[in-house]
């Protein structure tokens, strides 16, 4: 877990001094449109792939993961979902550019589609190393897939690319390089365990991957959704100043979230190993402390917020500060909240997963609805606040009552 933490955070280290290179060179304005862009081509593919990452750590570390025929299967699905993916993306063009993206070009929005065919890809191949326990190549992708922004940014900045048109093009390169060194290494990996990526398909394995994968996109993207509706509805209300001050305050906050994340991404898998027996008593044993954690991350970076963030992005993202506090001291409940999540994920209970995802997600809509039209980013974060406390807090109560039942 520490070891994917220490990737998340250079990862998390790139990001932010990606953000500020952005920030420095075309202002908030493209602050907010590198987060769009981060965010919506991504959701359109792995939706179209129907979880498909999400269901790489159960049936690589499950009771499938013998299966000759997994790998063709998985490269089957991976396909697919590209095609759909982009094709969704170019069909909902018109709708989307006008409702997300007003100020940039087709040509952007183009690129944006094939953003979508490279993000999956990386996505899967992540998720991928991570199920065969492969935590060394897992954790080197998640740092890089965010490293890379940075010398394609200067490399682009350099040729004279600007504006939106800057942004995408970096995302794409950074999805390729990234995404083509970790298949590399997956596919040794893979025959490595005498397994093979060719082969015809199995029908049934890939119903049960997609319904698996499905079943937990759904709490997938009701959390991302729950991460990200404010992003969405105060750029479509306030545009991309105010957007841009609020990702910078919002991405600063979720730093709490790196234990979390890590927390699910390296607990799942193994959970799947250990069946429900054994992954009770781990989920009894770590909770204590995973709470701990959880309340020193959020007051240390409540605290911080207000010398960091303007010294790093400049005075005008001193507006940032309050909304970075607020999100922080919702995240208090996170590290023990993603335990729970890897415990019901690697028991196969993906539905319940979503189920209490979609609790907090209703606590988002109707907050934002509520306070964002009125207080703009701070009501954009106190929403943000109170819908994760609501989401970690339900998660951890079921899991306790599930594992309750274990001697």
């Amino acid at each position: 877990m520490l070891d994917n933490i220490t990737a998340r955070l250079v990862a998390v280290v790139a990001l932010g001094l990606g953000t500020i290179l952005v920030a420095r060179v075309g202002g908030a304005e493209d602050v907010g449109l590198l987060a769009l862009l981060r965010v919506v081509p991504g959701l359109v593919g792995v939706l179209a792939a129907c979880g498909l990452p999400g269901a790489m750590g159960y049936f690589l570390a499950g009771p499938h993961s013998t299966e000759a025929r997994l790998w063709p299967t998985i490269l089957a699905v991976l396909t697919a979902g590209v095609g759909f993916g982009m094709a969704a993306w170019f069909l909902l063009m018109p709708a989307i550019h006008a409702l997300l993206f007003p100020t940039t070009s087709t040509l952007v929005m183009v690129l944006a589609g094939v953003s979508v065919g490279t993000q999956l890809p990386l996505a899967v191949a992540k998720s991928s190393l991570q199920g065969l326990d492969d935590r060394r190549g897992s954790n080197v992708v998640t740092a890089a897939e965010e490293a890379a922004f940075i010398p394609a940014f200067a490399a682009a900045y350099l040729l004279g690319l600007r504006g939106p048109l800057l942004l995408v093009v970096v995302l794409i390169v950074a999805d390729v390089v990234v995404a083509g060194a970790g298949w590399a290494r997956l596919v040794r990996q893979v025959h490595r365990r005498g397994m093979r990526m060719t082969g015809r398909p199995d029908r049934g394995l890939a119903r049960s991957i997609v319904s698996f994968g499905f079943l937990g996109q759904v709490g997938g993207l009701v959390n991302l959704l729950n991460l990200r509706l404010d992003f969405l509805i105060l750029g479509h209300l306030a545009g991309p100043v105010p957007l841009g001050i609020y990702a910078v305050a919002s991405k600063f906050a979720e730093l709490v979230k790196l234990p979390a994340l890590a927390v699910t991404w390296v607990s799942y898998p193994q959970m799947a190993r250990l069946g429900p027996d054994g992954s009770a008593k781990l989920v009894r044993r770590q909770l204590p402390w995973l709470i701990g954690l959880g309340i020193a991350g959020a007051v240390v970076l409540a605290l911080a917020a207000g010398p960091l963030l303007p010294a790093l992005y400049g005075q005008e993202f001193v507006k940032s500060v309050v909304p970075a506090a607020i999100i922080a001291v919702g995240l208090v409940a996170s590290p023990a909240g993603g335990l729970a999540s890897g415990y019901l994920l690697g028991t196969r209970r993906p539905g319940t997963n979503s189920v209490l995802q979609a609790v907090g997600l209703l606590a988002t809509l109707g907050l934002d609805v509520l306070l964002i039209p009125d207080f703009g980013v701070i009501g954009a974060a106190v929403a943000s606040a109170i819908a994760y406390l609501v989401t970690d807090l339900s998660t951890l109560l079921v899991v306790r009552h599930l594992t309750a039942r274990v001697p």
